[in-house]
């Protein structure tokens, strides 16, 4: 099964094209930073033009860079929620026009469960069950996988997500947009223990997770500081350790619990080096996704998708995007 795979949840317009017996043919993604630098954020309705102007050229030069036609296509994927409702109408739209037209079936994916199985992409994919890590600019969560569908949450953020308090400390600390990797750049070229941050309800059981307080004390640190450049970077490494150990202390704590011994993790902050780095130290095996499919892209979407359709997913012809969907309510595949 040839599946087309349509990502249009934010601010990047990803597409790509699985097939179930050759695996990934070939994917594709164009970024509106430089769109929304200027603003400091992303700018919903500007993000939407964009991704009409660019959804089409994109689905072209994929299809042709598989050495497939459109009528070759058995199935398409799309993200249809969580995400910005006007972004995921683009491709939702689009999905469901290809579909129509072709007369093959058409399935929307949940963005976060594309993240959870874009390990699965990799030659060396991990093996069910497994605890996945899923940290991102908009959720943070602790998930046990038991299958493919069936998902069970053992913590969350019950406020900023990871991905969050990265970018909006980053702009505490005058950095530009897009801040998180900016930031963790930074902290590269900060010392080690010259600043002790805490963290976050490491004190209480759970896995449950608290990042807007770092916000407050990384200000407040910066404020009391000479506010040199290297007074910047070091705050800037105190952060990041300080969120990479919670991630870590958590994921430690996700894994006794459930008994599991696989960890994923997935998301755009599964790009940062220093989370990868350390969560090497689990006494488990540890999959990470390559740091091109850490962010959103289309070759998850069509990976899920797969997955669904093969397993018999049948939606009616209709355009229903969600904005905020529940990880939890997917139906389980037989799988």
């Amino acid at each position: 099964m040839r599946v087309l795979g349509i990502e249009t949840s934010c601010d990047e317009t990803g597409v790509a094209v699985y097939d179930t017996e050759q695996g990934l043919l070939t994917h594709q993604l164009f970024s509106q930073v430089n769109l929304h630098a200027d603003y400091g954020g992303v700018v919903p309705e500007l993000a939407s033009r964009d991704h009409i102007r660019r959804i089409v050229p994109l689905t072209r030069q994929v299809v042709a860079e598989a050495g497939l036609a459109l009528a070759d296509l058995d199935g398409v994927a799309y993200t249809a929620g969580p995400g910005l409702m006007g972004a995921l109408m683009v491709g939702a739209s689009m999905a469901r026009s290809l579909a129509w037209g072709l007369n093959i079936p058409a399935v929307g994916v949940h963005h976060m469960e594309g993240h959870l199985l874009a390990p699965m992409l990799e030659d060396a994919a991990p093996s069910l069950p497994f605890v996945a890590l899923l940290v991102s600019g908009g959720h943070t969560m602790l998930v046990d996988v038991p299958r493919v569908g069936e998902y069970h949450l053992l913590g969350e953020s019950l406020d900023d997500a990871a991905g969050e308090a990265f970018d909006k400390t980053a702009k505490l600390l005058g950095l530009d947009y897009p801040g998180g990797p900016l930031l963790a750049k930074l902290a590269e070229q900060g010392e080690a223990d010259v600043y002790q941050f805490p963290r976050p309800m490491l004190d209480r059981p759970g896995c449950d997770f608290s990042f807007s307080g770092l916000k407050t004390y990384t200000l407040t640190t910066w404020q009391k500081s000479a506010q040199t450049p290297q007074d910047k970077a070091n705050i800037a490494r105190a952060f990041e350790e300080a969120v990479v150990d919670t991630l870590l202390q958590k994921s430690r704590r996700a894994l006794k619990q459930t008994g599991r011994n696989t960890l994923v993790i997935a998301g755009g902050v599964g790009a940062n080096k220093c989370l990868r780095a350390r969560l090497q130290e689990l006494a488990a095996q540890v999959y990470c996704p390559r740091l091109a499919f850490c962010t959103d892209n289309g070759a998850m979407i069509a990976y899920a998708g797969a997955l669904r359709l093969q397993a018999g997913a049948s939606e009616p012809p209709i355009i229903t995007p969600r904005a905020r969907w529940p990880l939890m309510e997917l139906d389980a595949l037989a799988i």
